[in-house]
């Protein structure tokens, strides 16, 4: 029993990035699987470029977001009351930075290129690991397509619930302030890898205020193991997210209950580090990333 009770402050002594002993029931492999080749491949400039009907996905995306906010605010003028819906819309936008980060770190550690649903989006992430300044280079509508087209399935559904719930005019604002968020997230997330002076006036300024995620504060995710600053929008998540360690504290449940361990603790591969050759050639992804 003695020998028993030594080994136990041994086993759970978890050094940092979880580097953990071998025990007795070794836990399943882990599955989270690196890109394919091809996603991270080579492409024409061309893919960059917007497509119609990226353009028609971003344009349907916009009208679901406007939609709602009409109704908020048709709402908010019947009952004379604009506070509500103003609080709900900073609540939205709050709430918006927080699910940028959340998903971004769960595209990052966990799954691959064969993930169904997400499986294109995790590609494009480590891609853009591989090559972080061609989001830059992208088009608007190709770059913003594919959280448009979520918007544009999920919004309209939402409203239509929230319609017939008799909601308040705070629901209407919160459900298309988030939306219209989580879209220009990754709009956001360009500026913050493009140079200064190629900012759109004001959006330096925005950033240095916290309100878009600045240059500064996302190149630090761009470091390895690419573990922290995963918030978007904003950014004003990330200190308290990475200060509380709250998503290694994830992947310490996530390990313990599947044996699934993050890409964060293990050695970057190759594939996902920044190419810094100079080239400026379009990586070859199916989708924007997030």
């Amino acid at each position: 029993r003695g020998s028993r009770d030594q080994a136990m402050p041994a086993m759970y002594a978890l050094t940092p990035r979880c580097t953990l002993p071998p025990h007795r029931r070794a836990p399943p492999p882990c599955r989270a699987a690196s890109p394919t080749p091809a996603a991270l491949a080579r492409a024409d400039p061309d893919e960059l470029r917007s497509t119609w009907p990226q353009r028609a996905w971003t344009l349907a995306g916009s009208a679901a977001v406007l939609s709602s906010l009409s109704a908020s605010a048709s709402l908010a003028a019947d009952s004379g009351s604009y506070a509500e819906p103003l609080a709900a819309a900073l609540a939205a936008y709050t709430v918006a930075d927080l699910a940028t980060g959340v998903y971004h770190w769960l595209v990052d550690n966990y799954g691959d290129a064969s993930t169904p649903l997400v499986g294109a989006q995790i590609a494009a992430f480590q891609g853009h690991h591989r090559h972080p300044s061609t989001i830059t280079r992208r088009e608007p509508c190709n770059n913003l397509h594919a959280l448009a087209r979520a918007v544009a399935l999920a919004l309209p559904a939402v409203e239509a619930a929230a319609a017939a719930a008799h909601a308040p005019a705070a629901a209407h604002a919160f459900a298309g302030t988030f939306a219209a968020c989580v879209v220009l997230s990754q709009q956001f997330h360009a500026w913050a890898h493009e140079k200064r002076r190629r900012l759109p006036p004001g959006v330096e300024a925005l950033q240095a205020a916290g309100v878009l995620v600045s240059r500064a504060q996302h190149a630090a995710h761009h470091r390895q193991p690419y573990s922290t600053n995963y918030c978007i929008l904003s950014g004003m998540w990330n200190g308290v997210l990475d200060r509380h360690k709250v998503f290694e504290a994830l992947e310490m449940v996530v390990f313990f209950r599947t044996g699934v361990r993050p890409r964060s603790w293990d050695e970057t591969q190759a594939a996902w580090m920044e190419d810094t050759s100079g080239s400026v050639t379009a990586v070859a992804v199916t989708d924007s990333c997030f």
